[in-house]
């Protein structure tokens, strides 16, 4: 068994924030607690598929370069994006300088253009695949849900977008919550998700 972290205020929290100063701040204010705004769940998505093989802390050291790099991860900005953009970003020391990646959130947003003109929005969808029961905290990297939502997204064309990854993007955007059980933030986020309406 893991031994919390302990932060600034004393307060325990997930034992993963001890890996990295800004972990904090972004574990308290963010990782856990349910999004249905359809930029922040594509940006999310995308910034998984771009941690695979790294470590979080990496990409979160670079999100605002990823932003000013990806139009903000603006669905619409994305999808127009040209090969002349792949070049621009294959060249931006700031981000991670991966064709494949790069060229999956290309991909990703006209995808997701399509699932939004299908479903209404990104987070219709992805809720769908919410995990209602709470597993026994951080003891998985994947899930039945996970499963399921990367197999659809494949099967829709969406690229890096395996069950680890998307299992990692369910844990930071509220669909399940696994905040470990001696997390104190574990009952703020069942008390947001309690709150929380999914869209659909």
């Amino acid at each position: 068994m893991t031994h919390p972290f302990h932060g600034p205020d004393g307060r325990p929290r997930c034992h993963w924030c001890a890996a990295a100063p800004d972990y904090v701040a972004y574990h308290d204010s963010e990782w856990g607690f349910p999004v249905a705004d359809d930029r922040r769940l594509f940006e999310k998505l995308s910034l998984e598929g771009f941690q695979s093989g790294l470590s979080w802390r990496t990409i979160l050291a670079k999100r605002e370069n990823f932003r000013a790099a990806f139009a903000n991860f603006e669905i619409d900005r994305v999808a127009r994006f040209t090969e002349k953009d792949v070049a621009r970003l294959l060249a931006d020391a700031g981000i991670v300088r991966h064709r494949g990646k790069i060229e999956a959130v290309i991909n990703n947003a006209r995808r997701a253009k399509e699932l939004i003109r299908e479903q209404g929005s990104l987070a219709a969808h992805v809720w769908r695949f919410e995990t209602r029961e709470d597993p026994v905290p951080q003891t998985r990297s994947t899930s039945p849900s996970s499963i399921a939502l990367s197999k659809d997204l494949k099967k829709r064309g969406w690229g890096f977008v395996g069950p680890t990854t998307v299992y990692a993007f369910m844990q930071a955007m509220g669909l399940v919550n696994d905040h470990a059980e001696d997390c104190v933030f574990r009952a703020e986020a069942a008390r947001a998700r309690a709150a929380f309406t999914p869209p659909g």
